[in-house]
């Protein structure tokens, strides 16, 4: 990696990883530019040549940044990031798990016809890849840290065709706390941000997506669609030593639509 950013700000000092970037609509983006923004060395992962022409451009706009290729279903490939990050940043005290996919048919058809194959992918890619993510940074995390990763309110509510992947989410928010009790020890929290609905690069794949942003923006306690540097912000306060004492948190992100019946 080139020089990273002045040692100014609330994570001055700080190495992130923030995996799953694939683009500017996602939500690692926000995330990544706001910790950049706070003074942290930041890296990204993405997941293979296709998007490594986008991914460029877009750290180029982060001076100090780079992006790592790693696809999160594949231990030789997890294991050779972690060889690179362990030679190129020496130590990382922040992991950004913004990972999550299920197959297009599994979001279209009814939740009753969930295939096996379709639930396995969802719950592998979606929630065992934070497990594998850890299990593989938590060595380079010998001060502690923080873990972080993305949720949503289709892990406590069902969806219209968001289906399996609100299941996927429930499980992603308990291996949130199951980890966040494994990892105390070591001074590692690990938190998720439940976010309202983003444009994401993801969320182009659940039918009726505008639907959802728009009811969400509606109803929600502080009206109006979600920003994602918002989302950024919060990642850098569970990032911080202001977040020293939170753990096993699922911190919702969605100006209160959650909290609001009607």
């Amino acid at each position: 990696m080139t020089d990273h950013p002045p040692a100014t700000g609330i994570l001055a000092g700080k190495t992130a990883l923030v995996m799953g970037l694939a683009n500017k609509y996602g939500i690692a983006w926000p995330i990544g530019q706001a910790f950049h923004a706070a003074g942290a060395r930041v890296a990204f992962t993405h997941l293979n040549e296709r998007v490594e022409r986008d991914v460029n451009k877009l750290t180029a706009e982060l001076p100090g940044t780079t992006s790592y290729q790693c696809n999160v279903d594949n231990d030789d490939e997890l294991d050779a990031l972690a060889d690179r990050v362990t030679t190129d940043l020496e130590k990382i005290d922040i992991l950004v798990h913004a990972i999550a996919y299920a197959p297009a048919d599994e979001m279209k058809n009814r939740f009753l016809e969930t295939t096996r194959e379709g639930f396995r992918i969802a719950h592998n890619t979606s929630v065992y890849s934070l497990i594998a993510a850890a299990r593989h940074f938590v060595p380079l995390m010998p001060d502690g840290g923080s873990i972080i990763t993305l949720s949503y309110l289709g892990a406590d509510r069902a969806f219209p065709r968001y289906n399996v992947m609100g299941v996927a989410k429930a499980a992603l928010e308990s291996t949130v706390r199951y980890l966040a009790l494994d990892l105390g020890e070591q001074k590692i929290r690990v938190n998720a941000i439940s976010a309202g609905p983003v444009r994401s690069f993801s969320a182009r794949g659940i039918p009726g997506f505008d639907e959802m942003m728009d009811v969400a923006a509606d109803r929600a306690a502080i009206k109006g669609r979600l920003d994602p540097a918002q989302l950024g912000s919060t990642a850098v306060f569970l990032a911080s030593d202001g977040a020293a004492a939170i753990t096993g948190e699922t911190l919702f992100v969605d100006g209160g639509y959650h909290a609001v019946g009607m």
